[in-house]
């Protein structure tokens, strides 16, 4: 090995000669780049994943993972281990807006799924629940996964830079404790390191900002607060206190549960439309959670304190060459709706099985271009919708009178909510309207589990009508989950069984492993045949089943009947990913018609046609 001096002028350091070569380089290992890492690894693709931080996320960020991002857990069976560690689902009850932990309650709403009138919209969306769990507690989940599937993991490592060319890209990677700097050849190059990515600025993928919505602190600490939650359940608690002088740094908080009840994340907010010109002590932090808490008798340990903006931000293209990004790099914007990880965790999904099966030869470079096609709206529409959601919270501000100049002002308007005055009952009623308006935050189903693709991977050419057909568009598509095999749609899950009953499954259950999945019923048998033949002939696994009266499936609650979208004899074929690829209404004349058929649909929407 060659003594040579780091172009930084550090001084000398022994770097290798060679340079090491992997199908697939990752830069981020949180939850975009640590899933992406374990879908892959499903696949048997080997790489190597990259943090220049020294371990996994050291605070707990994002905690909600929802039914969408489990369902991708399941397909790796790693949603028993999240089920294990996470929090207990009805600790989840409740969104609350108070005048402290121990104080008044000024209103609450049922949350993700546990409003009466809800249940049932979630029960027949996933086989899964939404969970809480701390980003502390997913991120090694995923990282042991990967490492123990094929995947190698260097902590504190920077990446300096990279070059790609026709064959792949050569990265320039920074061992932090050494400061030795050595290469690495992969195939594709994947950015998931976050808000800040260095791959994504080198790229120079185009981004659509507009204006934040401000500055936030993240409080993580340490109080029990276990006798005062009997009756206070949730793990989202707005406090607002108006008749407060409140600091500048400190005017609302939002606690958020990560432990139940003895550790927070307070998410505080400055004074709205202010900007600080100087960091609080940690004398100021705990004062201030003390009164957020509202009991003084309570310890408090400040764990740290991080600060971050409110950001409304979206990239307009993924990807450029063999180079991806994915996760907080390409949409940034508030944890409004918890849509964050999750999102990651979705772009990890889509990428995942169309980067193995380009490595393996089963699907045209050309699908690869899809990842931006589907994405990219995906992304949008979380951005939005996020911050749609945190802006929804000024009208409750309003109607308790807390965004008011001072606390005289602000109380008359508190008090005023229990005049028998027409300005009382005025103010009653706008405070009912906003509090109900947070259910697009709160029980956004549509917006979490109602992902639609567009792109080439996609068939849609034996459709007689546009999937936002009048009776679609006049639902709230962020409230509404629309059950459809339309292609494009998320594959509606059903449980079915055995004509023994034995362990039921979901129709989820049936598809992803890696694998097409083309489901039939009744009079379409040579579907099956045809499945096989192609699958065969193709190189592409194509698992096929009957559900019906007496077939491999048992619709049991005839639910499959209801959504199915195809005569029985039809077929509903279904990607990796889980997301209807395309469908026939009935069958063919024969099983070679039928073969003929799903030869060309495969080759279009591999892009091997």
């Amino acid at each position: 090995m060659a003594i040579i001096k780091l172009a930084n002028g550090d001084g000398t350091h022994r770097k290798p000669a060679s340079v090491t070569s992997t199908d697939v380089l990752i830069v981020g290992t949180g939850p975009a780049g640590a899933s992406l890492a374990c879908f892959l690894a499903s696949y048997g693709i080997r790489g190597i994943m990259i943090s220049a931080s020294p371990t996994n996320a050291d605070t707990p960020r994002a905690h909600i993972t929802n039914m969408a991002a489990m369902e991708c857990l399941r397909d790796i069976g790693l949603d028993v281990e999240c089920n294990r560690l996470a929090t207990n689902g009805m600790n989840m009850m409740h969104t609350r807006w108070a005048y402290s932990m121990a104080g008044e309650e000024y209103a609450r709403i049922h949350s993700w799924g546990h409003d009466p009138k809800r249940k049932g919209d979630y029960e027949t969306a996933s086989p899964c629940d939404a969970v809480d769990l701390p980003q502390t507690l997913l991120e090694p989940i995923l990282v042991r996964y990967a490492t123990l599937n094929g995947f190698s993991c260097r902590f504190d490592t920077t990446f300096v830079r990279f070059e790609q060319d026709d064959e792949g890209t050569t990265s320039t990677l920074r061992d932090n404790i050494s400061g030795t700097e050595y290469q690495i050849r992969s195939k594709y190059l994947f950015g998931a390191d976050g808000a800040r990515s260095e791959v994504f600025r080198q790229l120079g993928l185009p981004l659509d900002v507009r204006p934040d919505q401000g500055l936030a602190y993240n409080v993580h600490l340490k109080a029990d607060l276990s006798s005062y939650m009997q009756y206070r359940t949730g793990n989202l608690h707005w406090l607002l206190q108006p008749d407060k002088e409140h600091p500048l740094f400190g005017w609302a908080c939002i606690a958020r549960m990560v432990k139940p009840w003895d550790e927070w994340l307070f998410i505080v907010l400055p004074e709205r439309g202010k900007e600080l010109g100087f960091e609080p002590t940690n004398e100021q932090w705990l004062g201030r959670m003390k009164e957020f808490i509202g009991d003084d008798s309570i310890d408090t340990e400040i764990l740290g304190v991080s600060k971050w903006r409110i950001n409304d931000v979206v990239a307009e293209e993924f990807s450029r060459g063999r180079v991806f990004c994915l996760g907080d790099a390409v949409h940034r914007h508030p944890p409004s709706n918890g849509l964050g990880s999750n999102t990651c965790i979705q772009d990890a999904y889509n990428l995942a099985w169309k980067v193995a099966y380009v490595l393996k030869g089963q699907a045209s470079s050309s699908i690869l271009e899809t990842y931006t096609a589907e994405r990219q709206p995906v992304g949008r529409g979380v951005v939005t919708r996020a911050n749609s959601s945190f802006r929804h919270h000024g009208p409750v501000w309003d109607a308790l009178g807390v965004m008011l100049p001072t606390p005289e002002l602000r109380l008359k308007a508190l008090n005023e909510l229990t005049d028998p005055t027409l300005k009382g009952r005025a103010r009653r009623a706008a405070l009912q309207a906003a509090i109900e308006e947070t259910e697009h935050e709160y029980h956004a189903l549509g917006t979490e589990m109602g992902q639609f693709y567009q792109s080439t991977a996609i068939y849609t050419a034996d459709e007689g009508a546009s999937f936002y057909s009048p009776e679609v568009v006049a639902q709230d598509l962020d409230l509404t989950l629309i059950r459809s095999t339309y292609p494009g749609c998320r594959l509606p899950h059903v449980w079915l069984n055995n004509a023994v009953p034995v362990k039921r499954i979901s129709t989820v259950d049936l598809t992803g492993g890696g694998s097409y999945a083309l489901l039939t019923g009744i009079g379409g048998e040579a579907w099956k045949g045809a499945a096989s033949k192609i699958g065969n002939e193709l190189g592409v696994t194509i698992k096929a089943y009957s559900i019906g009266f007496r077939q491999d499936f048992e619709d049991v609650y005839f639910d499959w009947a209801r959504v199915r979208g195809v005569d029985e004899t039809g077929c509903v074929l279904v990607r990796p990913d889980r997301h209807v690829s395309w469908r026939c209404n009935e069958v063919l004349s024969d099983e070679a018609q039928c073969a003929t058929k799903l030869r060309h649909v495969m080759l279009s929407i591999l892009g091997r046609s």
